[in-house]
């Protein structure tokens, strides 16, 4: 993409303050036009850019070059499909809808109109998560990993009470959090499949705590731990190389405000939103935004009871996949 291209924000919830703030810093982007059907939402912005309650009117008026979806879970599949239909670029936040089938119709709909369909992994962009990869090159081998991603959900809602709504989200944490720690494992280890998932839930039925276990194809081993009832804020990347040495990546570090470590990620999003949309690739499944949604499906199917971990496990063994 050459210039500074037109962006549109659809949805005002807890996430799209990070998508503004780098849209205002970015090289490529200039903010055209923010959406939400609630007024209060749109009040802040009103006089500073131009705002719309209807997705549709905005496309058309407003002719934006990329849109962020930035909606509920559950709306994911609609406003992602009105956008493409219209032969818009979207850049939508995970997870890319609630099921496989809804995932391979918007990548269907995006290959039909030829514009790329992102789906936003932020943590990808962690300056620790990449200061780890660039660690890795002409090492040894990845012997296997482990992705953590723990918190309390009910400190990160941003007043989006749809997070504990099972059906709204897509289920709980593994439906959420799941695809961000998918994603990084696929980052290092490429294509996983899941080999076994301990779950465990609340009176309500939703899923707070999860151990995923996944293999690649040349052997890596993966272990993937979520928690939404974790005291405080805990996310990072542990590496076990073929050398026996332990690498990690610790996603909050030297970020000590709330939150504070997604300003940068979410400017890599839309560095990298620029480039796909300049040249949206055949099949193009934003960073596997398909993939790891049928991760998460792969990990409800295979769900048993989330019990304590065996003994010579990762979790008894100081940390290690």
């Amino acid at each position: 993409m050459s210039g500074t291209a037109r962006l549109a924000v659809i949805g005002l919830g807890a996430i799209s303050g990070y998508y503004l703030a780098a849209a205002e810093r970015s090289p490529h982007w200039e903010l055209a036009a923010v959406c939400d059907a609630r007024e209060s939402r749109l009040a802040p912005h009103r006089g500073r850019v131009p705002c719309w309650t209807d997705a549709e009117t905005m496309l058309r008026e407003a002719e934006p070059d990329g849109v962020v979806v930035a909606v509920p879970n559950d709306a994911h599949r609609q406003v992602c499909a009105s956008v493409l239909a219209a032969g818009v670029p979207v850049c939508v936040e995970k997870p890319l809808a609630l099921t496989p089938e809804e995932g391979k119709e918007l990548v269907a709909e995006a290959e039909r109109h030829g514009v790329a369909l992102f789906t936003a992994f932020h943590r990808r962009y962690n300056e620790a998560v990449l200061a780890l990869r660039r660690s890795l090159d002409g090492g040894p081998p990845v012997r296997s990993l482990r992705v953590r991603y723990l918190e309390r959900i009910e400190e990160h809602l941003g007043g989006e009470t749809w997070y504990l709504d099972p059906g709204r989200c897509g289920g709980g944490c593994v439906a959420d959090n799941g695809p961000n720690a998918f994603d990084l494992v696929r980052l290092f280890a490429g294509d996983v499949e899941v080999t076994g998932a301990e779950v465990r839930r609340d009176a309500d039925g939703t899923d707070r705590q999860a151990r995923i276990g996944l293999r690649a194809a040349d052997g890596v081993r993966a272990t993937v731990e979520l928690d939404w009832s974790h005291p405080g804020e805990t996310k990072d990347v542990e590496v076990e190389l073929a050398d026996g040495r332990l690498l990690s990546a610790d996603m909050l570090a030297g970020h000590h405000g709330f939150k504070s470590s997604l300003w940068h990620e979410y400017e890599g999003i839309l560095a990298d939103f620029a480039t796909a949309c300049a040249a949206p690739l055949p099949g193009h499944r934003a960073h596997g935004g398909l993939d790891c949604l049928e991760l998460v499906a792969a990990a409800y199917a295979r769900e048993e009871p989330y019990g304590p971990a065996p003994a010579g496990s990762f979790a008894q063994a100081g940390g290690r996949p």
